[in-house]
């Protein structure tokens, strides 16, 4: 289906395009983006309500700014579609976020109107102020640099160690505070707090109101209004906010807040601040899902709905006739409340994801020990190590594309003092449509190098609720990652009776004979199809799922290589440094001489798409698994002698 656009969107194929229209247009394009973007997510699918929140912002700011000469940075990118929408990428709308087709997010390959690709939060302000001051030191003086971050990114230690730096770097950067008190879901803590001091405080805005009109009447009795202003502005900001200014105690200039929605004075503020040099912050207070009244009344459900109707707001849903298996995610949640209320040590951490990871459920059922520390994943890791002095077992769950962030605190908070710490890594392996920022493809490499940590991956929902105990239990007081994927799993009836799983030990799933797969997680329920298909082509391949990257199950691992003649090893994790490399250096260091194929994501980028799409491409989908174990058995029966390494 074709989303046409409106008659001022239809033809602007570039900023330069929108700098035609008159001010008094920018109300009518603004309408028309936005419901270019209601029409075209309703149809295809993608993140919603950021980029609705924005629409004004985004045309006052391609309005103004001479992009891409003057650089435009987006904080995560969820609210970047109007953005893509206005940089000449309208026609290709309906492949966002598709197999080969646009990314949902700003990329630098992509456009250069992309100055900075995104996909993790906080980074804007550091990326634009490395902007700032390279073009100082190339004294391109009149290129301006924006950062629009969102009042949930600014609760990273990135974006506060950005803004220090800036404020003594003195460059040309204006940080745009988005303040809609919402990331994907409503945004805690202290930051949020005193965020919405200001925004409420109404004798403050009177007053700075009332000031500035003064102000602009007197100009005409003094040279320099603007520095009257500073002074007095600063101190009323003191007196009535009770506090100073905390951007201004970092030496920027503070201006707002102002309303995101009002395009036309959003454009006059942007004037008026490309001619003032230094850092400066612009609050914009807005509505996230502005513009569609569901989207602005539940948030976090239209941060990301999937396909609906723009009418009834009904979003679709696949119907079932048999019960289904549930996700990965929603096992999780279900079964750390059913743990901690056998356990009263157990807590629950996630940083700003208690509904994309479901610790949403412990939440509620026990507000008291569950915890959001805000998009800050250094600090839940750190914060956990905490807890686990004390003597509690938190189970900090974050995505193991975010995981990365906090890896230091992982090895010298958690590791190097062997704490009791359960890492639940959320959508690892492939991400699907968010692509290569959200891909969880390193995590078993790089917490199989870490000592004193345990490494596993469940096949299936009772291997995770059984591995979420085994973590709890006293004996295995040390570091434990669990890791799973985004999705649903391949139980409907999956919960069953919580066991001890012995640490290091894998499982048959079958026996068989000449050639046997040995995988890790849930991709060892793509093996079972392999292997199904081989047995009606008359082949009989053993498959055998190892649960544990670290430690290995070495007796497993001896029969195994004393009973085939070849080995397949898949994972939906990087081949570098994963699981098939642990079972390479197994068998190298005891000797054996088998030749070995591994599976899994290859040495490049994997761009986005479905999970099967991917799968596929990189080649451990069924069919590719199957390939794999057909051509070894083939050079197994022809006894083609290979040396015991990658083929």
């Amino acid at each position: 289906m074709i989303v046409e656009p409106g008659a001022l969107l239809a033809e602007i194929n570039s900023p330069d395009d929108l700098k035609k229209l008159s001010p008094d247009q920018l109300v009518q394009v603004s309408q028309e983006l936005r419901q270019f973007i209601i029409d075209s997510v309703s149809i295809y699918g993608g993140h919603f309500g950021a980029s609705l929140g924005v629409v004004e912002l985004t045309v006052a700011l391609h309005y103004v700014f001479n992009t891409p000469h003057d650089q435009l940075v987006w904080d995560v990118g969820h609210q970047a579609y109007g953005h893509k929408i206005l940089t000449g990428r309208r026609d290709r709308f309906p492949t966002n976020r598709r197999y080969k087709g646009m990314s949902g997010f700003p990329k630098r390959s992509e456009s250069a109107y992309d100055a900075f690709g995104v996909g993790h939060s906080s980074t804007s302000i550091g990326a634009a102020l490395g902007m700032a001051v390279a073009s100082d030191y190339k004294k391109e003086f009149d290129r301006q640099h924006i950062a629009v971050i969102g009042d949930g990114a600014m609760t990273a230690g990135m974006a506060f160690e950005a803004l220090n730096h800036a404020g003594v770097e003195k460059s040309n950067l204006l940080v745009i505070l988005n303040d809609n008190c919402m990331s994907i879901d409503p945004n805690v803590g202290a930051l949020k707090e005193y965020l919405t001091d200001i925004t409420t405080s109404r004798t403050y805005n009177k007053v700075r109101d009332e000031l500035w009109n003064v102000l602009g009447k007197l100009s005409k009795f003094g040279p320099n209004p603007q520095q009257i202003a500073r002074k007095v502005e600063s101190a009323m900001k003191a007196t009535l906010l009770k506090q100073s200014n905390l951007f201004e105690a970092l030496n920027f200039r503070y201006f707002g807040p102002v309303d995101g929605h009002d395009v036309q004075h959003l454009a006059t503020i942007l004037q008026d601040l490309k001619s003032i040099p230094g850092p400066k912050l612009l609050h914009c207070v807005t509505v996230k899902g502005k513009g569609y009244a569901l989207a602005e009344k539940d948030q976090t459900l239209w941060h990301a709905p999937g396909l609906f109707d723009k009418v009834t707001g009904e979003i679709h849903k696949k119907t079932y006739e048999k019960p289904q298996p549930p996700k990965y995610q929603d096992v999780f949640g279900e079964t750390i409340v059913e743990l901690a209320e056998q356990n009263s040590t157990i807590m629950g951490v996630t940083p700003a994801m208690p509904s994309g990871c479901s610790l949403n459920l412990m939440m509620k059922q026990m507000p008291d020990r569950a915890f959001d520390v805000g998009i800050a994943e250094q600090h839940a890791v750190t914060f956990s190590a905490g807890l686990a002095t004390q003597g509690l077992v938190p189970f900090c769950n974050i995505y193991s594309s975010f995981m990365q962030r906090a890896y230091d605190q992982v090895l010298h908070d958690v590791a190097l003092q062997n704490l009791h710490v359960v890492f639940c890594l959320d959508r690892a392996g492939f991400a699907g449509a968010d692509g290569p920022t959200h891909h969880g493809c390193y995590d078993l490499a790089y917490m199989r190098c870490i000592p004193n940590m345990v490494v596993s991956a469940p096949m299936n929902e009772e291997e995770l609720r059984n591995l979420m105990y085994t973590a709890t239990l006293p004996e295995n007081a040390g570091p434990f990652s669990i890791r799973y994927p985004r999705g649903e799993g391949v139980m409907p009836e999956w919960r069953k009776p919580l066991k001890k799983l012995a640490i290091g030990t894998g499982r048959v799933v079958r026996e068989g004979e000449g050639v046997a797969v040995l995988s890790i997680g849930h991709i060892g329920n793509y093996a079972v199809k392999a292997t199904d298909k081989l047995l009606a082509e008359g082949l009989n391949p053993g498959h055998y799922d190892m649960r544990f990257c670290k430690p290995l199950d070495e007796e497993l691992l001896h029969r195994i290589a004393r009973q085939y003649k070849a080995i397949v090893t898949v994972e939906d994790g990087c081949l570098q440094g994963g699981f098939g490399a642990a079972v390479l250096e197994f068998l190298a260091d005891h000797g054996y001489a088998l030749p070995v194929r591994r599976l899994g994501i290859p040495d490049r980028i994997v761009e986005h798409g479905t999970q099967d799409e991917l799968y596929k491409e990189c080649g451990f989908d069924a069919d590719g698994i199957a390939t794999a174990l057909r051509e070894m058995a083939g050079k197994v029966a022809a006894q083609v002698p290979v040396e015991s390494v990658l083929l």
